[in-house]
């Protein structure tokens, strides 16, 4: 039998379809742990110019991961509308059913979430602990949501002039909440008991209104929870949230961070405990949201799905 795999593997090698690195892993049985992929605002699960690039710029410098592009809907367009308008709470159970049945998945992975995509697989490690998750990535995840607006991508700028206007509004109008993905982590820091009663989706996965404890502990069963804040971030307002932070109740210019929020003293989600056990990563790029460099990217992040 072993002469035979050596045979296969030398044969595969010899026709360029399968990397050595790849072969001396898969016969070693230490195949890299896969890695699932959720996308943010405006985009899709197979942007050549961004998943897609990363999907193959991850899949090149870890020969034979197996890499998954969440596609929420049937087509490429139908999950890029569903950025904008599918409950969350329904995106992530989704995803939760999509992750039990692959049989890829079965041992564990890592996860990479972009802006929103980041706190929606929050909400996976949180609700969904099998298959496990490894490691989690969050790139300018806006965790303690938004008080503002300031722009969207590319060609979704049409649909964002409308966003805000709901947003400012009736953000937390039952209509508004059950379709409109951004208002479903839309903190109003000037009326903190509106937005704790009435967010379906971020008030819940951020113990806000009760102590949920499967969430604390299925979070705290991360090897690691790396957050990357955007420095001149100017879709994310505040931009502190991307490191759990925000603004001070009852106004929105000052910010506290997360060793100051409630969520971190009281240990609500296990962050003061992942914190102490040196769980928590904390990243910065001196960028626009979303914006690093392919050697940033490769330095910083590629070790972490090793």
């Amino acid at each position: 039998m072993a002469a035979l795999l050596v045979l296969v593997a030398a044969l595969l090698v010899a026709s360029s379809r399968f990397p050595v690195s790849a072969w001396r892993a898969a016969a070693n049985g230490t195949a890299p742990p896969p890695l699932v992929i959720w996308h943010g605002m405006g985009d899709s699960c197979c942007n050549p110019l961004s998943m897609g690039f990363i999907k193959k710029l991850v899949e090149q410098k870890i020969p034979g991961i197996y890499v998954l592009s969440l596609e929420i809907g049937s087509s490429i367009t139908e999950d890029m509308k569903n950025s904008f308008f599918m409950n969350v709470n329904d995106q992530v159970k989704l995803v939760c059913d999509v992750l039990s049945k692959d049989e890829k998945l079965q041992k564990g992975y890592n996860a990479m979430g972009f802006s929103q995509g980041g706190q929606f697989l929050r909400a996976v490690a949180q609700r969904c602990p099998s298959p496990a998750m490894f490691n989690l990535i969050t790139f300018g995840g806006q965790h303690q949501g938004v008080y503002g607006l300031p722009h969207c991508p590319g060609e979704s700028s049409h649909i964002c002039d409308w966003i805000r206007n709901m947003l400012n509004t009736g953000a937390y109008r039952s209509a508004v909440q059950d379709h409109l993905v951004q208002a479903e982590y839309w903190h109003d820091s000037l009326n903190e008991d509106l937005y704790r009663n009435k967010s379906i989706f971020l008030a819940d996965i951020n113990q806000e209104r009760a102590i949920n404890q499967s969430y604390k502990d299925n979070l705290m069963k991360l090897k690691k929870f790396i957050m990357v804040k955007f420095l001149q971030d100017s879709m994310v307002d505040p931009v502190d949230s991307e490191w759990f932070g925000f603004y001070k109740v009852g106004q929105a210019k000052e910010t506290y961070t997360l060793k100051e929020s409630v969520l971190y003293k009281e240990d609500r989600l296990g962050l003061k405990t992942m914190d102490k056990a040196g769980k928590l990563q904390f990243l910065t790029v001196d960028g626009d949201h979303l914006q690093f460099s392919e050697e940033w990217f490769i330095t910083n992040i590629i070790p972490y799905l090793k």
